[in-house]
C-alpha cells in the first residue's frame, strides 16, 4: 500500500498487523481475508469499499472517512468507530463480530446490522433512526441518550434499553423482547 490513491482494486490476504497506514484513499476497493488487527489506519478515506472475512480487531481509525462501506464476515473487536470522521459516515455490517466496539456520538441513519454480535458495544448519544438490528446478539450493548426512533429490533435479542433515557418513538420490538425494556424495574415477567 505504497500509493496514495487506489481505485477499483482487490486486496486479498494482505497482512498488515500492527502497521501504520495514513493519508490513503480507497474507492470501490474490496478487501478479502485481510488481517489489519492492531493496525492504525488514521486519516484515510474508504469510499464504496467492502471488507470480506477480514480481521480488523483493535484497528484504529482516527479521523478516517467511511462512506458507504460494507463489512461482511469480519472480526471487528474493540474498534472505536466514534473516532472516524463524521462527514458522510455510512456503514453496513453483515455477520460480523463487533463486540466491545464504540459508535458513541455517531449519526447512523438507516444503518443495517445483520446477524452480528454486538456484545458490550456502545451506542451512547448515537442517532440510529431507521436502523435495523436483524438477528443480532446485543448482550451488554449500551444505549444511553440514544435516538432509536423507528429502529427495528424485532429479531434482535439480549438487549437492555432504558425507555426513560433513550428515544424509542416508532421503534419496533417483538413481544419476547419487551423484557429488555423493563429490566431496570426489576419486575418478573411470566
Amino acid at each position: 500500500m505504497e500509493q496514495l490513491t487506489y481505485d477499483d482494486q482487490t486486496f486479498e490476504k494482505v497482512i498488515y498487523t500492527g502497521k501504520f497506514i495514513t493519508g490513503r484513499e480507497f474507492q470501490d476497493c474490496v478487501f478479502k481475508l485481510c488481517n489489519f488487527s492492531d493496525s492504525t489506519f488514521s486519516d484515510n478515506k474508504f469510499l464504496d469499499c467492502t471488507f470480506e472475512g477480514c480481521n480488523l480487531a483493535l484497528m484504529k481509525l482516527g479521523n478516517t472517512s467511511l462512506q458507504s462501506v460494507t463489512f461482511k464476515d469480519c472480526k471487528i473487536l474493540g474498534v472505536n468507530f466514534h473516532e472516524c470522521s463524521d462527514f458522510l459516515f455510512s456503514v453496513e455490517f453483515v455477520n460480523c463480530t463487533l463486540d466491545f466496539a464504540s459508535f458513541a456520538g455517531k449519526k447512523m441513519l438507516k444503518t443495517n446490522f445483520s446477524k452480528c454480535s454486538l456484545k458490550e458495544t456502545s451506542f451512547i448519544q448515537s442517532i440510529l433512526t431507521g436502523s435495523q438490528f436483524h438477528e443480532c446478539d446485543m448482550g451488554g450493548t449500551v444505549f444511553n441518550r440514544t435516538d432509536l426512533s423507528s429502529v427495528n429490533f424485532v429479531t434482535a435479542y439480549n438487549y437492555t434499553i432504558d425507555p426513560e433515557i433513550n428515544t424509542l418513538k416508532k421503534a419496533v420490538f417483538a413481544e419476547q423482547g419487551l423484557a429488555g425494556l423493563l429490566v431496570k424495574y426489576a419486575i418478573k415477567i411470566v
